[in-house]
């Protein structure tokens, strides 16, 4: 994938007192688009689409999460559902959006999910770009789905990430040897398909983690899911999605559940898809772009029309 020619740089928006997200924006006065960035990304992931996405009439702003990339820390320590919602919804605030349709993937979609329930008013629609979903062990178990199939030699990494995070990264002692821990989730971890990222790709992409504090941050979202780090407030991902949503999952990854079409069917009954999308891994935003914002321009096209009708006419005589 060739880099854009122009990386839309981020700017520093105050999200609380003296708390900072890093915010790259394009098309200010479109329909409003929040794209949520997962591990192991950050804003970066996005590259891809927010020039497209601002020129088909969108607002689109990519937020590196609190602790990512080139935003501020937590400045309460917390790294889960509510703390990053509780800055998205700042942030929509000094934006001036009531609300937005919001699109996210891995970590990004499942925040995405909770703020769809915990501020159901702020969002319009949600775009989810791989399976996930709301925890609903009862009703999957009530409709006769087998328990999420466990994928060991895959998923090592999250022991420990979420149980000795510190010793993790005091073993990755270097920038050099901590952005290819990284540039691993891109290679043989099986993320995506073989090949899908170049040099040039990786070099961009894998860049903030250099940083071992930023590293680290990006594990305190693998504790919270092991427990061993306390919650701001309780996760709001225990119901169905009542909003509509647009369900993409590329079919090369090894992170998918099983039964995934009739889990879906039970956590998004407002939903369209999932659709498969052949070619693409976890990273679609990256490997898929021009499908990913074809897909969410034509999901929202009643949105962008209506905005367009709202416009007031501009008259062709420079007289008028």
């Amino acid at each position: 994938m060739v880099l854009p020619a122009e990386v839309v740089a981020p700017v520093r928006i105050e999200v609380g007192q003296e708390h900072y997200l890093a915010v790259r924006r394009c098309g200010d006065g479109g329909v409003p688009l929040l794209l949520i960035h997962g591990f192991p990304c950050t804003s970066r992931i996005w590259s891809h689409n927010l020039g497209p996405l601002a020129e088909a009439g969108f607002d689109v702003v990519a937020p590196d999460l609190r602790g990512y990339g080139e935003s501020d820390f937590a400045p309460d320590n917390f790294y889960d559902f509510n703390a990053f919602n509780t800055d998205l919804t700042g942030l929509f605030d000094r934006l001036g959006w009531d609300r937005a349709v919001v699109a996210g993937h891995d970590l990004g979609a499942m925040i995405a999910i909770d703020l769809a329930t915990r501020h159901p008013d702020r969002v319009d629609r949600l775009v989810i770009l791989d399976d996930s979903m709301p925890d609903l062990g009862e009703a999957f178990t009530a409709a006769g789905l087998p328990p999420i199939d466990p994928k060991p030699a895959v998923y090592d990494y999250q022991r420990r990430q979420g149980n000795d995070a510190d010793a993790l990264v005091a073993e990755l002692a270097t920038p050099e040897q901590r952005r290819r821990y990284i540039g691993e989730f891109y290679g043989h971890r099986l993320w995506c398909p073989p090949d899908a990222f170049d040099e040039d790709d990786l070099a961009f992409l894998t860049e903030p983690y250099g940083d071992a504090a930023r590293l680290r941050a990006s594990f305190a979202d693998y504790e919270v899911a092991m427990g061993t780090r306390p919650l701001s407030a309780p996760e709001m991902i225990d119901r169905p999605v009542q909003h509509r949503a647009l369900l993409l999952i590329g079919t090369d990854q090894a992170t998918m559940r099983n039964h995934i079409e009739e889990r879906c069917a039970l956590a998004f009954p407002e939903a369209v898809g999932p659709f498969w999308v052949k070619g693409a891994g976890h990273f679609m935003p990256w490997e898929r772009p021009e499908l990913v914002n074809r897909a969410i321009r034509s999901f929202c096209g009643d949105l962008l029309a209506a905005l367009t009708r709202e416009l007031p006419e501009v008259s062709a005589d420079p007289g008028q």
